[in-house]
């Protein structure tokens, strides 16, 4: 790799050629091997948990025996600080005094965790080899999770509801971007969501986005969740356009149950190209855009019936132009209607002030959608009584280069487009 030295690449070889075979559990000590390569003694891997509020080890001892390690709380922590905005930050000396730092683990832009490398060096090209490591090591991690027990089990801080389960498997990453667009989504209950699930999907110049919202909070809604979310994705791939989406998610329950359960959702293409956004309302809110940072407005458009209750109602698809930098919001009523017993709902007015607010404190697009849902929760008095699924895509324009604003967005404006370039800066002073 340019500019990193010899042991960089012994470091990254070595870690690469034996991950092919290696089961997770071997996966801590392979790394810490082969960090010794490029000069770093100590290596560790931290994950997110699936509430992104804990950093949790990985010993390779399974989800009960962390060595010693503790979790690490992702508020009020230097760690924390380091996952939430993307930085590489000091993480004070290692057991034998040498320093070491916080180094973010990213699947894409969706943050996964953290590692900490000990290093005593501090020339040009430390970065770098920190950064590759934690590509390197992240990218594994992503490649096991699938298949992997103990990595699953880790990540959870309580136990996981049956519909959670399967609905985790199946809805895309929390983060993406690329130079046209900036995408994050949340979700909570995180261990108990029961009918909410989100979609986006990239095919060229085209971003395909939904949310859906099933009926009840028991398995069956996230049965009939996991049944929208699958007709939609097969009716996609086979051409169908947005009105035909509607449709074969409607016939794929009704088939299954018979008009006696339904799945509220918008249905939405953005073409990159233009900024022109196209959408369905199937029974669900209306989207919100937010131009800006200061202007917002409810996309009024005529909804059709939930889907698989067949009602007959006319499907109408409509269109907004947007300007770049406008972000599109997708929401579930679990934000809004979100209360503590006896007060106000959290409410369309608080739901969109928290994101402008954020956005203008410089926040990235997923830490504002953490800190919005545990917000929400927090005003719930930590039990949300529904589910509660936000889906934030910000058109920044037309070209796919520079990634520059997209990485800003996500919190990865601090390791740059260009290794080679962001090689020449120094780190930051312990």
């Amino acid at each position: 790799m340019e500019g990193s030295g010899e042991g960089g690449r012994v470091m990254l070889a070595g870690l690469l050629a034996a991950s092919h075979l290696m089961p997770v559990e071997l996966l801590p000590a392979k790394v810490s091997e082969c960090a010794r390569d490029a000069g770093f003694p100590h290596a560790s891997i931290y994950l997110a948990d699936l509430q992104r509020t804990l950093l949790c080890p990985l010993t390779g001892e399974g989800a009960q025996d962390t060595g010693g390690q503790r979790a690490l709380p992702i508020e009020g922590t230097i760690a924390g600080r380091a996952f939430q905005h993307g930085d590489i930050l000091p993480a004070g000396p290692a057991e034998d005094g040498v320093p070491s730092w916080w180094v973010p683990l990213l699947d894409g832009t969706e943050r996964i965790g953290l590692m900490r490398i000990a290093t005593g060096r501090d020339d040009a090209h430390v970065r770098e080899d920190m950064e590759a490591l934690a590509g390197l090591v992240a990218l594994i991690v992503i490649s096991k999770r699938g298949t992997s027990d103990a990595l699953a089990k880790l990540v959870r801080a309580q136990p996981v509801s049956l519909a959670a389960e399967m609905q985790w498997h199946l809805m895309s990453p929390r983060t993406y971007a690329d130079g046209r667009v900036a995408i994050s989504a949340s979700l909570e209950p995180a261990y108990q969501i029961s009918g909410d699930m989100f979609e986006y999907a990239i095919d060229g110049p085209l971003v395909n986005l939904a949310i859906f919202d099933a009926m009840g909070h028991d398995t069956a809604a996230g049965l009939s969740a996991t049944l929208a979310l699958g007709a939609c994705r097969n009716s996609r791939r086979q051409g169908a356009d947005l009105i035909g989406r509607g449709e074969a998610v409607e016939a794929a329950l009704i088939e299954q149950y018979d008009r006696k359960r339904y799945v509220t959702g918008i249905l939405a293409t953005l073409d990159t190209r233009t900024g022109l956004l196209q959408w369905v309302n199937r029974g669900h809110q209306p989207p919100i855009i937010i131009r800006d940072n200061r202007w917002t407005a409810n996309l009024s458009c005529r909804p059709a019936h939930p889907m698989g209750t067949d009602l007959g109602l006319p499907t109408t698809v409509c269109q907004e132009q947007l300007q770049p930098g406008d972000r599109i919001v997708l929401y579930t009523d679990g934000i809004t209607e979100a209360r503590r017993p006896g007060g106000p709902q959290f409410g369309l007015d608080r739901f969109t002030d928290f994101l402008i607010r954020h956005h203008a404190d410089g926040l990235p697009v997923p830490e504002t959608l953490r800190r919005l849902v545990h917000a929400v929760l927090e005003y719930h008095d930590g039990h949300l009584e529904d589910d509660a699924t936000v889906l934030m895509c910000e058109w920044i324009g037309p070209h796919l280069e520079p990634p520059d604003e997209a990485a800003d967005r996500t919190g990865l404006a601090s390791r740059g487009s260009c290794p080679p370039c962001e090689s020449t800066r120094a780190l930051p002073a312990m």
